[in-house]
């Protein structure tokens, strides 16, 4: 097969850092080749480079062949690359087509829409990316924009396709549609570059792999000669259990109970419509749902940061409806926002003064730096954190260890309830497993918690139970030792409980 990209010895320095340390990397036609790494290994900062967002410092790119020079995005869209980042780049009031012609050349100023629409929807059933080429991009369903920019690159002409984290905000049904269209394209002759962290995705659907640690290339393998033990240990130089070891939940007294909950988004619009919802000590209650369905809303809701426009929130039996959040937290209740910078921790701050923010070292109003700065380095010894100096701002850290600093700081509270929001969202897997032993050593302890993932597979894992969210509205509650992926998917598409399991059993039949 031929290369349609070669990136041979590219090297790529930043102030104090060498992000590629002379990486090559190569991606034939008609393949879908994964790109896998920990966080900051060097993946964007490669993907940067192909772009043109990011000028090489040494090294040679080769397009189907030929050395090229791309100083810039254009260079790149007229060379055939386009890329789907993760954070979509739509103009929402815009039209499906409207944002696809925007970038396009030779587009007169006066053009037929209707015929540009044709051409859309010809090119949307073609790949099965269907979408209304009326409609405006707000309209539509987060898995409907990503599909309007594929389109956007396919009517670009790329033929070197890159996605970045690309079934991150999708259904399960959404993401084995996505993969069949991938597929479909890669048959065409294009080349997809897939930037994930989904080992079991990323097994199921490419040709072959790539792995960066550490700015360098460990190797590239061929899919279906590997596993996910050997790309674990390529991606962090140690084995990492994937699954989590843990014994039957032993429940406890209720912790949290939710009774016909009612609360607005930050628009003024209902996020959660009367939600009623249970947790015990000693299970882990996880929280199933596409992005954007009334996730944080709950999750504010229970640690006092919403108000509650109807219903009743009742914490180990005492109602705490209107509670503030500084009850909240003498209430046991601790939180670990998706925000780990900004809402969970001051980036400016020190460790120490991260701490103190919630109470640590205090008493009566007068604080103790001596007793805060001891209780900071337990929390830095206890959970791993690696850190220079517990005086130095937080915003030093890597996503894992600022993930870990929250964590222990919320743990060194003596908590009744932890409600964890998207706890391992960016974190490489070597974090990740340190996370996940440590929410379910607290679970094993009789802690209540709420775990809120987009990630199933992580759901399925650590929780005792999983509640699926659609619309503010709980879809079901089930048990993930008897529950299927696929009924769970159709209820975060919309599907109550029942009718889900109805359809699944007939497709099977």
């Amino acid at each position: 097969m031929d290369d349609m990209v070669e990136m041979i010895d590219i090297t790529k320095r930043f102030p104090g850092v060498v992000a590629n340390d002379r990486v090559s990397f190569a991606v034939r036609k008609g393949e879908i080749h994964a790109l896998l790494g920990e966080n900051g290994a060097g993946k964007s900062t490669l993907m940067n480079v192909l772009t043109g967002l990011y000028r090489p410092d040494g090294g040679e790119i080769r397009i189907n062949g030929r050395p090229v020079e791309l100083l810039s995005p254009r260079d790149a869209v007229a060379h055939g690359i386009g890329m789907v980042h993760q954070h979509f780049k739509l103009v929402k009031p815009f039209t499906v087509s409207e944002n696809i012609l925007l970038g396009l050349k030779g587009i007169r100023q006066v053009y037929d829409i209707r015929a540009i629409n044709a051409q859309v929807r010809a090119a949307s059933e073609k790949y099965s990316l269907l979408v209304d080429p009326a409609a405006p991009v707000w309209q539509l369903s987060v898995g409907e924009q990503q599909r309007v920019e594929i389109l956007k690159i396919l009517f670009r002409g790329a033929d070197i396709i890159i996605l970045d984290e690309p079934t991150a905000v999708l259904t399960p049904q959404e993401a084995v549609s996505l993969y069949a269209t991938l597929r479909r394209m890669a048959d065409e002759g294009k080349a997809i570059i897939v930037i994930s962290h989904k080992l079991s995705e990323v097994l199921g659907n490419t040709d072959r792999i790539t792995v960066l640690r550490g700015g360098r290339s460990v190797g590239t393998v061929y899919t279906a000669e590997t596993d996910e033990m050997q790309l674990t240990q390529m991606m962090v130089g140690r084995t990492v259990i994937l699954r989590t070891d843990k014994a039957p939940a032993k429940r406890g007294d209720k912790i949290l109970e939710l009774t016909d909950v009612s609360a607005l988004n930050d628009r003024g619009l209902p996020a959660l419509k009367s939600l009623s919802l249970d947790i015990y000590g000693g299970e882990i209650l996880g929280i199933a749902g596409v992005a954007g369905n009334g996730q944080r809303e709950l999750a504010e809701v229970v640690a006092g940061l919403r108000a509650i426009e109807t219903g009743v929130k009742k914490i180990n039996g005492v109602e705490m409806t209107q509670a503030t959040p500084k009850a909240m937290i003498r209430a046991g209740v601790s939180y670990i926002p998706e925000d780990r910078l900004g809402t969970g921790l001051a980036p400016n701050m020190n460790a120490v003064e991260n701490y103190l923010l919630k109470g640590g070292g205090e008493a009566r109003g007068i604080i103790n730096w001596k007793k805060a700065a001891r209780d900071t380095d337990e929390i830095i010894q206890r959970f791993d954190v690696k850190i220079a100096n517990a005086k130095e701002p937080v915003k030093m850290l890597s996503g894992g260890n600022l993930q870990k600093l929250l964590l222990g700081r919320e743990i060194s509270n003596n908590p009744r309830l932890i409600v964890a929001m998207y706890p391992m969202r960016g974190l490489d897997v070597g974090a990740m497993e340190t996370i996940r032993n440590l929410l379910v050593a607290q679970r094993d302890a009789g802690v209540a918690i709420l775990l809120i993932s987009e990630e199933l597979e992580e759901l399925f894992d650590l929780s005792d139970r999983i509640a699926v969210l659609h619309g503010g509205e709980i879809m079901g509650v089930v048990d993930p030792r008897a529950a299927t992926i696929e009924a769970v998917g159709m209820m975060m598409a919309g599907e109550r409980m029942d009718a889900a399991a109805r359809r699944v059993k007939r497709d099977a039949s």
